[in-house]
């Protein structure tokens, strides 16, 4: 049973996510609701819950504010948002769950399941300091990412990843260490994600860290020769995207 914490400013918000839970989870007990920084923190540190669904806009404050003002943080967090705004670039890198509004059942099930997935294996990570580090800079300024592995979660400089290769749902990493991490989320995640770093989607299959770029080869329409000796395939549609990138390096 996963003991959860319900934070919203909107009482709607709350008795909808409520009634969602209740239907779809039957594993998650709503233990108590806040619709403020301030009650969210009183609940949270007298009730001690498994999990806190979070929403990052709450008036002039946000959920961070919530995180910021806690001394201890043993519990795991789904962040709920009402659109791609400030912070999710920040929740995205840390590798923790968000939700958009109007809330998907399958998403939010989804989001339970993983949460439940890390109980169960006893995963204890430093997910949500290193999300409070990374809010502390500029979104375009992330220096590392956390990328969630079985057993862990790892925390990788953008600066090792040579380059990222789509495998159906899930996600390649080819590190400068020579590791190569797989990941169970999408390529188009990441891409959005790395892209204001000044990584490239050169095809619907590959993302590529410039940094590790020797040439551009005019074999098969355009290819990206790596440092590595790996040759990258530049879709057409990318082509001209990938090249104005490359000549303002």
């Amino acid at each position: 049973m996963i003991r959860a914490v319900l934070v919203d400013d909107e009482i709607s918000n709350v008795e909808n996510l409520r009634t969602l839970l209740e239907k779809h989870c039957p594993q998650v007990t709503i233990i108590a609701t806040a619709q403020n920084v301030s009650d969210a923190v009183k609940a949270i540190e007298r009730n001690l819950p498994d999990l806190v669904f979070l929403d990052i806009q709450m008036g002039e404050k946000t959920g961070f504010d919530v995180l910021k003002l806690l001394p201890s943080r043993n519990f795991d967090v789904i962040f709920v948002t009402a659109y791609d705004q400030y912070g999710v670039q920040a929740v995205k890198s840390a590798a923790l769950d968000y939700l958009l509004k109007p809330i998907d059942i399958e998403e939010l099930m989804n989001a339970v399941t993983i949460a439940e997935h890390k109980f169960a294996k006893q995963i204890r990570t430093s997910q949500l300091d290193f999300l409070l580090q990374q809010l502390k800079k500029p979104e375009t300024n992330v220096s590392k990412i956390a990328l969630p592995m079985q057993t862990e979660i790892r925390y990788v400089p953008l600066s090792e990843i040579i380059r990222c290769e789509a495998d159906n749902t899930y996600t390649h990493f080819f590190l400068s260490t020579d590791e190569k991490i797989l990941v169970s989320k999408s390529l188009k995640e990441y891409a959005d994600l790395l892209r204001p770093n000044g990584f490239l989607r050169t095809h619907q299959s590959h993302l590529v860290n410039p940094k590790y770029v020797k040439s551009w080869l005019k074999e098969d329409g355009g290819v990206l020769l790596l440092l590595s000796g790996e040759k990258i395939p530049i879709s057409k549609p990318n082509k001209e995207m990938v090249k104005q990138a490359l000549q303002q390096l």
